[in-house]
This record gives structure tokens, C-alpha cells and sequence, in this order.
């Protein structure tokens, strides 16, 4: 029998909030102001009281987002920025795009984040900052990554594309270091209908610097002050996301019942699942397992009609972007082992715990007949 159950249903956020966002479009179009404005500005302020700083500066991208706070601490040819190996490529190309080198330092097995016991032994006279990633919707482990910053005399950058409205020992992600870059692509708990992305901070004289970057190196039209770019939040998404961010919170209460689902129902298998520290709350960006015999399950699954990812199939060190760095297989085998063994189960605001239940039976008995098999 197919069950049909899609890993993710984009449309279905539109179909739920159809008035508001239809409301929210006419708005923008109506008000003829389509670069910046007032429509972008109300986002950064609701943004950035969420997130509990006193800044937000929308931009085009997530990859923006952090590429320009690395640009705007200085942070460039010569310097180096100590980065997960396990993660997306874009925390990898944001240093590499301002002129730094990413060094990769390995996570913890469990939770899938840098881990900070292998920082120090990564840090040279050339480390400006770390960067770690909230992987999966899950925050690194913040407080010693930012007590070795504060030794060095370091910055420290979160990568939290995939943690809108995670927290750690209570407080919100995007709070958590200098500075936090966002993504909102649209399968992000807080997702845009296209690109787009933002930073929050609390450090005045960065937010002023990103706003400069942002806008061609630009205070006042046709006169500019540095070699910026071109990197605005469209006005059009930003009124979009504000109709999403107020929903966020109970979105990602949906996610946390199918995410206890999932960990109830799948723990007499051999799969290795999740693990939250007492110190975390996770919003469940996508949620992972864990088998060496992730390609026989997914393929499984698929039979099944339910949907799978794979985040993701080919760590940054062994990406042909950065062979010249050398990288052998084998050099990072933690993040390789990872990504050779991980797959996503279908997890999102829309899915039904009915189909989350599907899922889970699909899973048991595809266990049941491995175990008896080897």
C-alpha cells in the first residue's frame, strides 16, 4: 500500500495562511515600495524581538547573512574562521567568500554540533572567530564555545539557518554570540516564499556596518562609502515573514509532538535517534536517524511512498570546491560517517501525527525483518 506522506509540504503553508498572506502580498504591491522600507523594517523589529536583540538587518540570503558579518568584522585574506566539518557548504563558503579559510573542527556523535572539547587544539595566531552551526534545528553548546572566544580574544558568529526559535538553557538562538546568521529558504521553520535571509546582534557598530555592506556600501543614494553589495531582503518577503513569525512558535510546538512520536515509537529499534541535551530546546528542523543501513531504509521507505532526505550526502571537506585544500577521505571520519549514515524522516507543521504513526510502523517492521536477516 502507498501511504503517500511527503517529507515536506511547502504548499500547505500557504494554504493554511492563504488570507493573511494574500493580505500581506496586496499590501506591498499596493503600497509601490518594493526595495527596503517600512515593510522591511517592521519585520527587522519583530525579529529582533523575538530573538531578544536589539538588532536585525534583512538581507538577500542566508549565505549573505553570515559572508557579511565575517566581511564586517574584518575578517579576510590570511585569517582563519574554525567551522564544523559537519554542516551545509554555505558555512564553509561564507568564510571562504570574504577571503578567510574555514577550519573544520569535528561534532559531537550524538548531537550532531561542533564540539567545543576540540576547538582550543584548532586555534592558531591566524583564528578570528568561530562559527558554529545549530544543526537540525538544535543549538551548539554555547557557553564553553564562547568562554574559549573569550580567551582568545575571538569572535563568535552562530550559523542559525536551521534554528528559528530553538534556545539554549532558555534563551534564543540568534542571542547566543556576537552576531547569528538566518536563512530563510522556504523550508525553513521560518521559510520565505523565495530567498532571503538576516543577522541579529546586539553590537551596534556591526548592525551599522552590515546595513552599509548591504546596500552598495551605501548611507545615501549614489554615494558610497565602501565597495558594498547588493544584498536586501525584498519587501515582498519580509511582509511574508511576518505573517509566518507569528505562527512560528506554535508551528514548531507541532513538530516537537511528532518529534516525541517519532522518539517513543522508534526506540526498540536499532536505529540510533536523536539525542537532546537537558540544556536544549530543539524546534526539529528535520529529524534524523541514524543506520548504516540508511540506503536499504530509505529506498524502503520510498517503496512505502513515504519521503526522505538525506542531509547531507557529501560533507564540505570533500566537496570538489574545496579539494585544494587537500582534504583525504578519512580525515574528518566522525562528519563522514555521518553523512554516509544519516536520513531524514518526513517532519514538518503540516504532517499528522496519523502519518507520523505510518511512518514509524513502515520503520518497525522493515527493523523486524533486518534483525531477523543478519
Amino acid at each position: 500500500m502507498n501511504l503517500s506522506v511527503p517529507f515536506l509540504d511547502l504548499g500547505a503553508t500557504y494554504r493554511e495562511l492563504k488570507d493573511e498572506l494574500d493580505a500581506a502580498y496586496q499590501r506591498v504591491m499596493a503600497s509601490g515600495w518594493y526595495i527596503l522600507g517600512e515593510e522591511v523594517e517592521a519585520f527587522e523589529q519583530e525579529f529582533a524581538a523575538y530573538c531578544g536583540v536589539e538588532h536585525c538587518i534583512g538581507v538577500a540570503s542566508g549565505l549573505d547573512a553570515l559572508e557579511l558579518i565575517v566581511r564586517a568584522y574584518g575578517i579576510g585574506p590570511g585569517d582563519e574562521v574554525i567551522v564544523p566539518s559537519n554542516t551545509y557548504i554555505a558555512t564553509w563558503l561564507a568564510v571562504s567568500h570574504a577571503g578567510a579559510t574555514p577550519v573544520p573542527v569535528e561534532p559531537v556523535e550524538r548531537t550532531y554540533n561542533i564540539n567545543p572539547n576540540n576547538i582550543e587544539q584548532a586555534i592558531t595566531t591566524r583564528t578570528k572567530a568561530i562559527m558554529p552551526v545549530h544543526l537540525y534545528g538544535q543549538t551548539a553548546d554555547m557557553d564553553p564555545i564562547n568562554a574559549i572566544a573569550r580567551r582568545y580574544g575571538l569572535k563568535v558568529i552562530e550559523d542559525a539557518a536551521q534554528a528559528h526559535g530553538a534556545r539554549y538553557k532558555g534563551q534564543c538562538a540568534g542571542s547566543l554570540a556576537d552576531a547569528a546568521g538566518w536563512s530563510f529558504y522556504p523550508s525553513k521553520n521560518l521559510g520565505a516564499y523565495g530567498d532571503a535571509g538576516a543577522i541579529t546582534t546586539n553590537d551596534a557598530a556591526l548592525a551599522d556596518r552590515v546595513r552599509l555592506l548591504r546596500n552598495y556600501g551605501s548611507r545615501i543614494k549614489y554615494r558610497n562609502e565602501v565597495p558594498g553589495f547588493n544584498s536586501r531582503i525584498d519587501p515582498l518577503q519580509a511582509a511574508f515573514l511576518r505573517v509566518r513569525l507569528k505562527h512560528l512558535d506554535a508551528w514548531n510546538a507541532r513538530r516537537s509532538e511528532q518529534a516525541e512520536r517519532y522518539l517513543s515509537g522508534l526506540r526498540d529499534t536499532d536505529l540510533l535517534l536523536p539525542v537532546v541535551p537537558d540544556e536544549m530546546s530543539p524546534i526539529w528542523h528535520v529529524f534524523v536517524v541514524w543506520t548504516r543501513e540508511r540506503d536499504l531504509l530509505q529506498t524502503r521507505l520510498r517503496e512505502k511512498g513515504i519521503g526522505t532526505l538525506v542531509h547531507y550526502p557529501l560533507p564540505p571537506h570533500l566537496q570538489p570546491a574545496y579539494q585544494h585544500f587537500g582534504f583525504a577521505e578519512g580525515t574528518f571520519p566522525i562528519s563522514e560517517r555521518i553523512h554516509r549514515e544519516v536520513l531524514n524522516l518526513p517532519i514538518g507543521p503540516h504532517l499528522t501525527l496519523e502519518k507520523v504513526s505510518q511512518v514509524i510502523d513502515v520503520i518497525n517492521e522493515y527493523n523486524m525483518h533486518y534483525l531477523e536477516a543478519s
